[in-house]
C-alpha cells in the first residue's frame, strides 16, 4: 500500500526562508496579522486532515467509482468520500481563505495554495469538488449582483453548497464560441437555459443538498463567436424567496463519463431542460467573468499535478531504498545482503532526482503565484496590485502546462521505478499516472497554454511583461554574480535570461510573416520559459541554502535539509536546465516541415 507524509518542512522553506510571506504580507492590512506559527500550525493540521483521512480513500475510490441512478437521477460518490467531506466542512476549511463578510476565515490565498497542494497529493478525484467550488466563489464575489453574493456565496463559503463550471459542449471544447446553449429572457428578469454540457467535473455528487452551476450560454441577439456568450448562475433546485430550496430546477446529471482516471469524481454530462437562472455580469462579456474562475482552475491544475509528483516521488524513494535488485556498477554497497537496493543505480537516481526536483521548483512557482495573487487582490498599492496581477498573468499557463507536462514525467518515471510492480494497482503507482494525464488536458489543453502564453501574453504586448520578470531574474543575477559558490546556478541561468530576449524576438518576427510559426514554436517555447523561471527559484533556495550551511558550520548543527537542497538544484541545473537547448533548436527549426506535409498525412 501506498503512503503520504504531508512535505511540511519543505513548505515551510519556501514560505519563509525563500519567499518571506510572513514580511510580504505585512504589506496587506487584511493579512498584516498573519505570522509564521499561524501558517505553520494551519498547514500541520491541513496535512493531518489530508493524509489521514483523504488518502485513505483514494484506491477505493478510484476501484469504486461514481454511479448515476437513471431514475433519480442522483450520483452517488464513492463509500467514504461524503463522510470526508462532512468533516471538511467541520473543520472549516471550506472558509479558510474566504472574505469573512460571508462567512470566511479571511487568511491569504497562499495558505490556501499549501493546503490543497497536500489535499491533491492524498486524493485528486475527491479534491475536485470544493477545489471547484472555491472557483465559483472567486467568480460570483468578482462579478455577481449584491443579489447573488448574497444569496450563495456564504453557502459556498461554508460549504454547505458547492459550485461548478459548466462550459463544454459535445461539438465544442476549448472553442468556446462555438456552443449553443441558449438562454432565453423571462417576464421577471430570470432566464430560461436549454442545452447539454459535457466534461464537467463535480457536476453531480452527494455532499451537499445543493449546487450553484455556473453556465456559459447564448441570449437571442448574442453576436457569433465568443462575444456572444454570457454567464449564468444556476441553482440545481429552484430557490424560494426566503432562500430555501424548492423544487427541481431543470439541470441534472444526463450521464457520467467512464474515464482513464480520477474515477471517484463525477464527470457529468449536464442537461439543462429550461433551467431557471441569473445574469452574472453584462450580457455577451460572460467569458470575461468566466475568466476569473477559468484561470483559478489552472492555478488549480497545476497544484494537482503538483500533489501527484510529490506523493508518487515519495513512494518511489521509499522502495528504491528497499528494492534489491543486482549490485552496484562501482562495487558492492550492501556487502550484508544478496543484491544492493536500486538506489545505488545511476539511472534510479535520475528519476527521483527529476521527480524531486520537478516537486520542489514546482512547489516554490506556485506559491510565489499564490502570494501575486494575495497581492493583486488586497494590497493597497495600486502599482503592486497592477504588477501582480501581470506577472500572474504571464506566470499561469506556465504553472498550468510546465507543472502538468513535468507531473505526468515526473509520475511515469516513479512508477518506472517499480518496474513490475509499478503497474500493480495496490501500489497506487499506476493510479497517479492516470490521475496525472488528465491535468494536460482540461482546463485547455497544454498547447492551448502555450498560445496564450508566446501569443497573448508574451507578444501580445510586445515582451513587456516578460521584460518585467526579466528584471527580478536580473536582479537576482547582479545580487549573486560575484559569489563564487552561485556560479554554477546563475551562470547558466544569466545566459539563459540573455537568449530568450532574442530567442522570442526572433519567433516574433517569423509569427508576423507566417502566423504558424508561433503555433509550431508555442510549446517548446513554454518549456524554456518553465526552465528560466524553475532556474530563477532553484537559483533562490540554492541561495538561501549556501547561507544556512554556512551558519551551520558556524553553530556545528548537523541538519541535513539544506545540503539535500543544494544537491537537487545542482541536479537541475545539471541535467533538467539543459533541455532548453534543445528546446530552442526545435521552436527554430519552423511550422515548414510540419506544415507542408499534406502527402505525408493523406
Amino acid at each position: 500500500m501506498p503512503s503520504y507524509t504531508p512535505p511540511l518542512r519543505d513548505m515551510q522553506f519556501v514560505l519563509h526562508e525563500m519567499l518571506d510571506v510572513t514580511g510580504a504580507l505585512k504589506q496587506i492590512p487584511r493579512h498584516a496579522d498573519t505570522d509564521a506559527d499561524t501558517i505553520n500550525a494551519v498547514l500541520e493540521e491541513g496535512g493531518k486532515f489530508a493524509a489521514e483521512v483523504l488518502f485513505p480513500l483514494n484506491i477505493s475510490g478510484d476501484l469504486e467509482g461514481c454511479t448515476l441512478n437513471p431514475q433519480t437521477r442522483e450520483v452517488t460518490t464513492p463509500k467514504g468520500f461524503k463522510e470526508a467531506y462532512a468533516q471538511y466542512i467541520e473543520g472549516g476549511w471550506a472558509a479558510l481563505s474566504c472574505d469573512p463578510e460571508f462567512g470566511g476565515q479571511g487568511l491569504p490565498f497562499v495558505l490556501n495554495q499549501c493546503f490543497y497542494e497536500m489535499l491533491n497529493s492524498a486524493n485528486q478525484a475527491w479534491t475536485m469538488y470544493p477545489g471547484l467550488s472555491h472557483g465559483a466563489y472567486e467568480c460570483l464575489q468578482a462579478h455577481g449582483t449584491e443579489a447573488q453574493k448574497k444569496q450563495f456565496l456564504p453557502k459556498l463559503v461554508s460549504g454547505e453548497w458547492l459550485g461548478t463550471m459548466c462550459l463544454t459542449e459535445p461539438h465544442c471544447g476549448t472553442d468556446l464560441g462555438l456552443l449553443r446553449t441558449k438562454a432565453e429572457p423571462q417576464a421577471d428578469g430570470t432566464y430560461k437555459i436549454n442545452g447539454t454540457k459535457i466534461f464537467i467535473s463535480s457536476g453531480d455528487n452527494d455532499f451537499t443538498e445543493n449546487i450553484v452551476h455556473l453556465v456559459l450560454a447564448r441570449l437571442p441577439d448574442a453576436p457569433k463567436g465568443s462575444k456572444g456568450i454570457s454567464l449564468f448562475a444556476v441553482s440545481k433546485y429552484q430557490l424560494k424567496a426566503d432562500g430555501s430550496l424548492g423544487e427541481s430546477n431543470g439541470i441534472y446529471c444526463g450521464g457520467l463519463e467512464h474515464k482513464m482516471g480520477i474515477h471517484g469524481n463525477a464527470t457529468c454530462q449536464m442537461v439543462l431542460d429550461n433551467a431557471v437562472g441569473t445574469l452574472v455580469g453584462q450580457p455577451h462579456k460572460g467569458l470575461q467573468a468566466m475568466f476569473v474562475m477559468m484561470n483559478a482552475a489552472r492555478l488549480g491544475v497545476g497544484n494537482q499535478s503538483l500533489g501527484l509528483t510529490e506523493v508518487a516521488y515519495q513512494n518511489a524513494l521509499a522502495y528504491a531504498k528497499d528494492r534489491l535488485q543486482m549490485r552496484s556498477l562501482s562495487g558492492t554497497k550492501a556487502k550484508d545482503k544478496e543484491a544492493d537496493p536500486i538506489i545505488v543505480h545511476p539511472d534510479v537516481r535520475k528519476m527521483l532526482l527529476t521527480a524531486k526536483a520537478y516537486a520542489e521548483g514546482g512547489r516554490a512557482l506556485a506559491c510565489y503565484c499564490a502570494l501575486l495573487l494575495d497581492q493583486h487582490l488586497h494590497h493597497p498599492d495600486e502599482q503592486v496590485r497592477q504588477d501582480s496581477d501581470e506577472l500572474l498573468a504571464l506566470l499561469t499557463p506556465i504553472i498550468k502546462a510546465f507543472l502538468t507536462d513535468n507531473g505526468f514525467q515526473a509520475t511515469v518515471m516513479c512508477q518506472q521505478v517499480f518496474g513490475g510492480h509499478g503497474y500493480i494497482k495496490e501500489w497506487g503507482m499506476e493510479q497517479f499516472v492516470r490521475d496525472a494525464r488528465i491535468n494536460m488536458i482540461y482546463e485547455g489543453t497544454n498547447t492551448v497554454q502555450s498560445l496564450d502564453l508566446l501569443g497573448r501574453k508574451v507578444l501580445g504586448n510586445n515582451g513587456a511583461t516578460l521584460k518585467k520578470f526579466g528584471k527580478i531574474v536580473g536582479a537576482l543575477i547582479e545580487e549573486e554574480g560575484v559569489n563564487e559558490k552561485m556560479s554554477e546556478f546563475i551562470s547558466p541561468l544569466a545566459v539563459l535570461a540573455e537568449q530568450m530576449t532574442k530567442f522570442t524576438m526572433e519567433i516574433g518576427f517569423k509569427g508576423m510573416q507566417n502566423p504558424d510559426e508561433v503555433g509550431a514554436a508555442a510549446v517548446d517555447y513554454l518549456r524554456v520559459a518553465g526552465h528560466m523561471v524553475f532556474g530563477y527559484f532553484f537559483a533562490r533556495m540554492a541561495s538561501v541554502a549556501l547561507k544556512k550551511i554556512a551558519e551551520q558550520e558556524k553553530s556545528g548543527d548537523t541538519d541535513p535539509f539544506y545540503q539535500a537542497k543544494l544537491q537537487t538544484a545542482r541536479f537541475y541545473f545539471a541535467k533538467l536546465f539543459p533541455e532548453t537547448a534543445t528546446l530552442m533548436r526545435t521552436a527554430r527549426a519552423g511550422s515548414k516541415s510540419l506544415m507542408d506535409t499534406h502527402l505525408a498525412l493523406a
